[in-house]
């Protein structure tokens, strides 16, 4: 169950967030929610092996392949393909790993947990910034 409070609390200390499966396609819904989260301030690092670039930023083919430290894991992947992506967020030392909406795998939460880090299921974080935070138009 996701606590509002602990959501806010991410949102509030997180600098960057490593987005696992964000498509390069600008019509997708994960191309929208990055967009919007690099408009936040937030550092938003696209992890996508088919892609060099999203939104302006390198992509990189894995977690492991990320130079610099990510805050949260965002995952844009099959509830099947999350295990291996939460292994990688703890090998990389992250402190969340954040399934997006219509994203649950108990086993990968339960593993991410026991490694320390904090888990979000089934919750989008652009829908939880706006109803927790706020949006804020940041000039570019």
């Amino acid at each position: 169950m996701n606590n509002d409070k602990e959501m806010k609390e991410i949102l509030l200390s997180t600098k960057t967030i490593a987005s696992v499966g964000v498509s390069s396609n600008p019509e997708k819904e994960s191309y929208d929610v990055a967009a919007y989260l690099k408009e936040q301030g937030y550092r938003v690092i696209p992890v996508n092996p088919t892609a060099t670039e999203i939104l302006g930023e390198k992509a990189y083919p894995s977690l492991s392949d990320i130079p610099d430290k990510a805050d949260v894991v965002q995952v844009f992947r099959k509830p099947d393909d999350v295990p291996p992506v939460v292994e990688e967020a703890i090998q990389i030392g992250a402190k969340v790993v954040w399934m997006q909406a219509g994203i649950v795998n108990e086993e990968a939460a339960k593993m991410a947990r026991e490694a320390g880090l904090q888990v979000v299921m089934d919750a989008c974080m652009r829908a939880t910034h706006r109803r927790l935070i706020g949006s804020k138009l940041v000039n570019i």
